[in-house]
C-alpha cells in the first residue's frame, strides 16, 4: 500500500481569530481629520465648536519647540506610572488571593463591591486632605482608581480558569503551588491583561483630574490653563496628547498579550 502524503489542514475557525489591520484604524483617523478640516474651512463647523486640525497641529508644534511639552509630559508620565504601578500590583495580588481562597473571598468581595462604584474623582478633595496637595495625593488617587477594577478583573479571570485543567493537574500529582503557577495564572492572564486596559484608561482620566488641582506642570494642568483662556487649539492639543498616550498604553498591553499569550495561537 502506498504511503499517503501528509496534507496541511487549514485552520477552519478563521472567522473567530482576531486579525491585525492597523491601516484601517489609521484610515479612520485620517478621514475624520480631513472631514473636520474641510468642515471648518468651509464654514459648516464654527470655530468656537471645533478648531481647525491644522491649527491644533501648529499648537502642538509650538508646544514642542518651546520645550513645554517635555515639562508637562514628564510629570504626567511619572504620576501615571507610579500610581498605576501601585494600584495594579496591589489589585492583581488581592484579586488572585480572592480567586484562590474562599475565606479571603468572603471577606473582601463585599468590600470591593462597595468601593468599586464610588466615583474616584469625587474623592480627590479627601485625598488632598489626607495626603496634601503635592504628589502623594495624585499617586493615591490614581492607585485607588486602578486598584478596584484590577481586583474585579483578576478574580473574575481566576474564576474562569477551566476547572478540568486543575483536576487534571491534581490527577498527575502536581502540588498546589505548581497548579497555581502552571495552570491558574497562565489561564487567568488573558482576563487580567484585558482588565488592565480598563484600569489604565481610568488611571489616565484620574491623572488629568488630579493635575487640574494644585499642579503647575502636567497635561491636566495644561488643558486647564488652555480652557480658562478659551484657547481651543491648545485645549485640543492637550486632548490629542492624552489620546496618543491612551493608544500607546493600549498598544503596550497588546504587545504584552502577544508575547505572554503565544500559547493561544
Amino acid at each position: 500500500m502506498s504511503e499517503r502524503r501528509a496534507e496541511h489542514v487549514p485552520f477552519r475557525g478563521r472567522g473567530f481569530r482576531p486579525g491585525h489591520h492597523r491601516w484601517v484604524g489609521a484610515l479612520v483617523f485620517a478621514l475624520l481629520i480631513a472631514l473636520a478640516e474641510w468642515g471648518t474651512r468651509a464654514g459648516w463647523i464654527g470655530q468656537l465648536t471645533l478648531p481647525r486640525p491644522s491649527d491644533v497641529l501648529a499648537a502642538l508644534g509650538e508646544l514642542w519647540q518651546s520645550g513645554l511639552f517635555v515639562k508637562h509630559m514628564i510629570p504626567s508620565l511619572s504620576r501615571l506610572v507610579i500610581g498605576a504601578a501601585i494600584g495594579v500590583s496591589l489589585g492583581v495580588s488581592v484579586g488572585v488571593l480572592i480567586g484562590l481562597f474562599t475565606f479571603v473571598r468572603a471577606g473582601l468581595v463585599p468590600l470591593v463591591a462597595a468601593l468599586f462604584p464610588i466615583p474616584k474623582i469625587a474623592l480627590l478633595p479627601l485625598f488632598v486632605i489626607w495626603f496634601g496637595i503635592d504628589e502623594a495625593s495624585k499617586y493615591a488617587l490614581i492607585a485607588f482608581g486602578t486598584f478596584t477594577p484590577t481586583v474585579v478583573a483578576t478574580y473574575g479571570a481566576v474564576d474562569n480558569v477551566d476547572r478540568t485543567l486543575i483536576r487534571m493537574g491534581q490527577s498527575f500529582g502536581l502540588s498546589w503551588g505548581s497548579i497555581v503557577r502552571k495552570i491558574v495564572l497562565p489561564g487567568a492572564m488573558p482576563g487580567i491583561l484585558s482588565g488592565l486596559r480598563i484600569s489604565l484608561a481610568i488611571g489616565i482620566i484620574l491623572l488629568v483630574a488630579a493635575e487640574m488641582l494644585g499642579a503647575e506642570y502636567g497635561i491636566g494642568a495644561y488643558i486647564l490653563q488652555a480652557g480658562s483662556l478659551y484657547d481651543l487649539e491648545r485645549l485640543f492639543a492637550g486632548v490629542i496628547i492624552l489620546s496618543v498616550l491612551g493608544v500607546t498604553v493600549s498598544a503596550g498591553i497588546g504587545a504584552a498579550e502577544r508575547r505572554l499569550l503565544r500559547w493561544r495561537s
